[in-house]
Formats: C-alpha cells, structure tokens, sequence
C-alpha cells in the first residue's frame, strides 16, 4: 500500500504532467492563431540583404540613435519608401533614409543555352526570339534608400506576442532555496545591476566560467522566475552531458517550461511570459512543429522540477498533504556576492544558458 508521502509525490507529478499539457496546449493555439501567422506574413516580406548592406544600415541606425532621432540603437524592419506605403506606413518627416547598394539587373537572351558564348543582353522593352531563353543576371549596383520602421508612422506592424515580465514579490524563500541549489551544483550566482551586462538578456549561465547571473532590474518575482531558468539550464544542459548536445531552442524550451512548473507550485502565474517565449524558440527548431518540440520536452522537464522542488524548504500549493500541516521554513541568508566593483564588470560570453529579456527578446 502506498505511503501518504508516495501518495504526494504522485499527486504533485500527475500534476506537473497536467501543467505541461496546458503549456503544450497553449502553444499550439499561438502559433496557429491568426496574430501569429499575420507576423511571419509580415517578416517574410522583408528579404535578406547582403553582408555590405547590412553593415551599411546597421552603422547608419546607430548614428540616427547617436543623434537622438530613433529610439533604438538597433534597427530592425528596414524598407523602401514606397514599400513602406504599400504596408499602410509613411516615413515621418526629417528622417533621413539609410543609403545602400541596389542590384541593377538585366536581361539576357540565348537559343542555346549552354552554351555561354550564345547569351546577349536584351534591350529595355526588346523581345526575345522565338525558342530563346530569357534569364535576368545582375550587373551592377546602385543607390538606393531605406528607412526602418522606427522611422514610420502609420497601420500597427503585426508582431508575435512578445513576453511580459512578471511583476510583485517573490515567494517567500524561493530565491535562496533556488541559489542554495545554483551554488550546490559548483556555480556562482551573481546579481548584476542591468541587462546590458548580460547581452541584453534577464538571465545567463556560464558553463566554462561556472557562474549563473540574473539582472536586478526586475521585480523580485521575475528575477526568482529567471534564476529557476538558468537553475534549469544548470541541471539539464551542461555540454558534458550527452542530452544537453541538442539544438538550442530545445534547451530554452525545457529551461522555460521548468520555470512554469515551479512558479506554479508556488502559486505564481508566469504564462504571460512562458507561453510566448516558449513558442518563439520552438519555432526557431528546423524540421519539427513547435507543438512537437514542446510535447518531446515532457519527461525530462517533469523529472527536472520535480528534483528541484523535493530540495526547496518552501510553502508550495497544495500537493496532497493534509489541509493544516504547516512546513517550517529555516532562516537562510542570502548566498555571497561579488564585490560592487567585480559586479559591474562585463560578463564573459557563455556557450549556453541565455534567458533574453523581456524587453529585447522574441518570444517568451
């Protein structure tokens, strides 16, 4: 016969399996949902350019930001003037475009094409013979002006939903007991003061420096949210282990979906967050559907928060125990930290493990 205690540990299990249902669920239903769909429309219109002319319009935005005429220092939709008329938009007033190199192409003839010595060019308006082949090559470059979409004004750009940051207090003792297993597993946690020391990102593990890190920018509940994350990535996606050899939108799913799971058993919602992040790395995995991505996640998430919650002192939401029995939570200090001056030093690159922020990042 079952032990209560066994009898817990399955109820809590049934469910984490039933969270991770809702989470494969609500995924699905985003990335088939018309928001979605009208996003990739829109970011399908807008080609690759050449590696000159992304240089040429990354310099050029970063000057217009310099001088306080955009407000980002990264340019993102770029597109030409009329272009930006047939998408419902005008460029503003005074906003000068970004100059790059347009392909002039022409037009060639052959009735033997093979043969390279057969082709000529066609003349504007001029019609081929019959039984010629007409191919158009390029043949020299132009200028030409862009202006990105910070520069316009005009119908609202579709975009997938983007993740909102949790907001409040964190869980009482959540925080220590995840960075008691952050620095059990070898790692330095450090709290450093903006997302500009991290790439942008809220949070960030090191697996060469052995060293998790988490903005301090946040309100307490998203930061306890991003240090279960990077917890995640600790415990699951070290390159010496064989599972963690895997394409990196699998490791942001599988750290991500953890991270519901254990707000969850503390009573905090971050689906606001979860949901489209998940999707917006699911997406990013070549040959498989994002629902597929999410649904192969399941075993190892499950097993993953389930090992961090046994080792949390923690009041969790109900998981089978008898109404009225209390948990007592041990007083715990705050893990060491670096030196203020250590603390705004510039944090290497690491190989795997980077939460982006809710402000810059695509997705959840």
């Amino acid at each position: 016969m079952a032990t209560r205690q066994e009898e817990a540990r399955q109820a809590r299990e049934a469910k984490l399996d039933e969270l991770h249902e809702k989470l494969t669920g609500a995924v699905e239903q985003l990335v088939t949902g018309e928001d979605w769909a009208d996003a990739l429309t829109f970011a399908a219109r807008f080609r690759s350019r050449s590696f000159n002319n992304v240089m040429l319009i990354w310099e050029a935005h970063g000057a217009n930001y310099e001088a306080g005429n955009v407000p980002s220092p990264f340019p993102t939709y770029v597109a030409g003037y009329k272009q930006w008329q047939q998408l419902g938009r005008q460029v503003e007033k005074g906003q000068g475009g970004y100059q790059i190199l347009a392909p002039v192409t022409g037009r060639f003839a052959s009735a033997n094409p093979s043969d390279p010595a057969s082709w000529y060019r066609l003349n504007r308006g001029e019609k081929p013979k019959p039984g010629e082949v007409v191919r158009s090559r390029m043949v020299g470059v132009r200028p030409a002006y862009v202006w990105d979409v910070s520069q316009t004004a005009g119908d609202p750009i579709p975009e997938p939903p983007e993740p909102a940051l949790l907001e409040g207090e964190a869980p009482d003792g959540l925080w220590e007991g995840l960075a008691g297993q952050v620095e059990a597993a070898g790692y330095e946690l450090v709290r450093v003061p903006h997302e500009g020391m991290i790439d942008g990102a809220n949070g960030r593990t090191s697996f060469t420096e052995r060293w998790v890190a988490v903005r301090e920018n946040m309100d307490p509940a998203a930061q306890v949210k991003t240090l279960a994350h990077e917890l995640a990535h600790v415990l699951l996606h070290d390159p010496d282990q064989e599972d963690a050899r895997q394409h990196r939108g699998i490791a942001e799913v599988e750290a991500e979906s953890v991270a519901l799971m254990i707000g969850a058993a503390h009573g905090m919602d971050t689906t606001g967050y979860t949901i489209p992040y998940v999707a917006g790395w699911a997406v990013n995995v070549d040959g498989k559907e994002p629902v597929e991505i999410v649904k192969a996640t399941g075993e190892r998430v499950r097993k993953a928060a389930a090992g961090i919650l046994d080792q949390l002192d923690t009041a969790q939401v109900p998981d089978g125990t008898p109404p009225g029995l209390t948990r007592e939570i041990p007083d715990r200090k705050l893990p060491e930290q670096r030196s203020p001056e250590r603390g705004v030093e510039p944090l290497p690159e690491p190989e795997r493990g980077r939460e982006r922020s809710g402000v810059q990042g695509r997705g959840l």
